[in-house]
């Protein structure tokens, strides 16, 4: 099944219809499948109403109650991957405003515990400075007061010592000249003073080296639940434990590049320098 961001949001009625048809042609009702699976009847109901999304636990009984086909199998479970996909448009994100987005950021930012953030090419929000936040923004057409100034309050988060934050940055990220350079100097230094919260772990990869893997996207990962993935034109948002559970590993393998604690303030330090020189 080939992934189509237009069409995200239809797999999950496609799933729903399809799971009913299988209970049908199984000759079973609700309320026998339910028992088969140790569920709820209104839980199957809402899952083949679409209501719910099941989760892979959830799809291994039903599938096995009603004794499908390997191939069945494997295109439900191609189905609840897409699912558990969704796609936000920068230009519809832009349409209905940003500051929206930062709402939800921090909604989502407020439930969690843990976060990994990888930066492949600009520093996220959470880490940015005034001046910083409002050049990342300089092509949007809307009115961008807001947007900032919800940025700004997001920011209050890492201060939180119940959460937990690891950035990676590459160098690329950080030295990316978005702003002149005693403005980009100031925006390294906040980088380094922040590597001195207790809860913020913050390390940066440099080019210089040998690295055999070579990430493509910027993501996110919260808690275990979650992770969000950039490009250009969007956010593709995961909720398969096999997608999250593949960015952790990614991660796992880009923490082992970068440098932290003294060492990435050294660096950070230097390259601070060479902006103000």
């Amino acid at each position: 099944m080939t992934f189509d961001p237009e069409q995200l949001g239809q797999p999950k009625q496609e799933l729903a219809a399809l799971l009913k048809e299988l209970r049908k042609r199984a000759g079973l009702t609700g309320d026998r499948l339910a028992r088969r699976c140790n569920m709820s009847q209104s839980k199957i109901s809402r899952i083949e109403n679409g209501k719910i999304l099941p989760s892979l636990l959830d799809l291994e009984r039903i599938l096995r109650a009603v004794v499908a086909p390997p191939e069945v199998i494997e295109e439900v479970i191609a189905l609840a991957r897409l699912a558990n996909t969704e796609w936000q448009d920068l230009r519809a994100l832009r349409r209905r405003g940003l500051e929206k987005k930062q709402t939800e950021l921090a909604a989502l930012e407020s439930s969690c515990t843990e976060f990994r953030f990888f930066l492949l090419s600009m520093i996220t929000g959470l880490l940015s400075t005034p001046e910083y936040i409002r050049a990342s923004l300089a092509h949007s057409p809307a009115d961008i007061a807001k947007t900032v100034a919800r940025k700004l309050e997001r920011q209050e988060v890492l201060y939180d010592t119940t959460k937990r934050f690891t950035f990676i940055l590459t160098e690329q990220a950080v030295r990316w000249p978005l702003l002149p350079p005693a403005a980009m100097a100031m925006q390294i230094d906040r980088l380094a003073s922040l590597t001195h919260l207790s809860n913020v772990r913050l390390g940066v990869i440099p080019i210089a080296g040998y690295k055999p893997m070579a990430p493509m996207d910027t993501f996110t990962v919260y808690d275990n639940r979650l992770a969000t993935v950039e490009n250009t034109t969007g956010v593709v948002i995961l909720r398969d434990p096999r997608d999250i559970e593949m960015h952790l590993d990614l991660f796992s393998t880009l923490e082992g590049y970068a440098l932290f604690d003294e060492e990435a303030r050294a660096l950070l330090t230097s390259w601070s320098t060479v902006c103000r020189s």
